[in-house]
């Protein structure tokens, strides 16, 4: 498989590159990112004989599919790491919530976030690669939560790599922050800046794209990469689970096979709907795809109007912290997908630079016959996470927002998928709010009050992080952000 850039080639640049290469330096041509030169199709066929499949079977044939330059022994490798879920039989579970309403379960991880589902193999074949190509690399992470924790997971002491990690200093839940300032490995750095997470991926976007940087970075002898979701090295793991859990339906007696379903997603940086998207267009039977927002609902702006704007916008801190977002780096690939790389070079250079765009009515209407979709407020996230513990199930906020979606957007009355991508532990302050009403509780106290409300046990590695040294505890402005790293190194 080669892959080209969403906003043409600049004539510097090669204008394909295999996924190894693409992995390791994931910015192209005019501040583009990298997207498969085509999908493969994998159609029913594919998915009928993965019926009896187990995840890491049904991982490695979608992997195949793509012609990846990667051996099969560092996929295997990389795929065995599933093997440290919760479950390694089945690290997915797919739980059943109302008649036509299933969650799937992605936070079974090592962070307890979806986020390990795609790095936790993702670091495994990238460390592998510089290895094997005798490099040093830094990784850059920004994170409204979740990447950075995980990406700080995969790749802690790991040879041949190091990490910086940005996160918004308040952006983020108490336990995701912990995850991260405890971190005491010493190829791993926690920078927390005063912003937002725009104002953080905007930050690794600029050190991605500067020719000085990278020069500095080269006299140190290392080379730069990212483990955001600009990365595609993230996005073809992310494919998989959508796939699994279509199956899962069809094993469960939930559909019949070959029945459409709707996906519902809820999107900050919009990985995790691409995934659903790339895996629709690989034949996955899918009706469309909901994209559920918190008040930060740009997407849903543009997908209901096809107008991206965000010139009188800022981010507007929410209970549902990780999709505080408003540049969704992963609509530029629908974008180039539907229209071509002309046209997204268009688009995104004016978001850039003017700080919106505006599709026109075929543009829209394309983008309308795949997508939906709606936002939820904290008061509305409040009331589900409530109802649905009364109704047996305990949901993270997130989570929460699906279900605004799956109420408004439904056109048929079809089964959906509903994407749970972080545990309860996470955001336990919230919960706890919206089953008692109290507010100011600590995590730790939170913690225990849901846990023993709910029947349930707090993970081990969540209950440790609060006896565990912060080790990282910089926070610095964004003009210091390269020094910073560059110091690190």
């Amino acid at each position: 498989m080669n892959l080209i850039e969403t906003r043409g080639n600049d004539g510097r640049r090669p204008a394909q590159v295999g996924f190894s290469e693409a992995i390791l330096n994931p910015m192209s041509s005019f501040g583009g990112i990298y997207v498969p030169e085509r999908l493969p199709q994998l159609g029913l066929e594919f998915l009928r004989a993965h019926l009896d499949s187990d995840y890491k079977t049904l991982a490695r044939d979608v992997l195949a599919a793509f012609e990846l330059d990667v051996d099969a022994a560092l996929i295997d490798e990389a795929l065995a790491l599933y093997d440290g879920f919760d479950d390694p039989s089945n690290p997915v579970p797919v739980v059943k919530v109302r008649d036509d309403l299933y969650v799937s379960e992605l936070y079974h991880g090592p962070t307890r976030a979806f986020k390990d589902m795609a790095l936790q193999p993702f670091g495994a074949i990238l460390s592998a690669l510089a290895q094997r190509r005798g490099e040093h690399y830094l990784i850059m992470a920004a994170t409204s939560g979740d990447t950075g924790p995980a990406t700080l997971e995969t790749f802690k002491n790991r040879p041949n790599v190091k990490v910086a990690c940005l996160y918004p200093d308040g952006g983020t839940s108490d336990v995701q922050r912990l995850q991260m300032v405890t971190e005491d490995a010493a190829n791993l750095k926690v920078i927390g800046i005063h912003g937002d997470f725009d104002d953080a991926q905007s930050a690794l976007k600029n050190l991605l794209g500067s020719d000085t940087f990278r020069a500095r970075l080269k006299e140190k002898h290392t080379l730069l990469s990212a483990a955001n979701s600009v990365n595609f090295g993230r996005i073809v793991f992310q494919q998989i689970y959508h796939i699994h859990s279509y199956l899962e339906l069809v094993r469960q007696g939930a559909i019949a096979f070959g029945d459409k379903v709707y996906l519902d997603v809820p999107s900050g940086n919009f990985g995790n709907a691409l995934g659903g998207y790339y895996a629709m267009r690989m034949g996955l039977p899918v009706e469309k795809i909901l994209i559920a927002s918190n008040r930060n609902n740009v997407l849903t702006e543009l997908i209901r109007h096809g107008c991206y704007d965000l010139r009188s916008r800022g981010v507007i801190p929410t209970s549902s912290p990780a999709m505080d977002i408003l540049k969704s780096s992963n609509v530029e690939r629908v974008l180039f997908d539907l229209y071509g790389p002309e046209r997204t070079r268009e688009l995104m250079q004016q978001l850039d630079e003017e700080r919106h765009y505006e599709l026109d009515a075929d543009e829209l209407a394309r983008l309308q016959a795949i997508f939906a979709a709606d936002w939820c407020d904290d008061d509305e996230g409040r009331r589900y996470i409530c109802e649905t513990f009364d109704g047996g199930y305990l949901m993270d906020p997130h989570t929460a927002t699906c279900f605004k979606a799956y109420d408004t957007c439904r056109e048929r009355p079809l089964v959906t998928i509903a994407y749970s991508t972080a545990e309860w532990t996470k955001f336990s302050p919230t919960i706890a709010n919206a089953l008692t009403g109290e507010t100011g509780a600590r995590d730790i106290d939170a913690l225990a009050a849901i846990a023993a409300r709910a029947g349930t046990r707090i993970p081990a590695r969540i209950q440790a992080l609060f006896d565990k040294p912060v080790t990282q505890g910089e926070v610095i402005d964004k003009a210091e952000i390269e020094e910073a790293v560059l110091g690190f190194i």
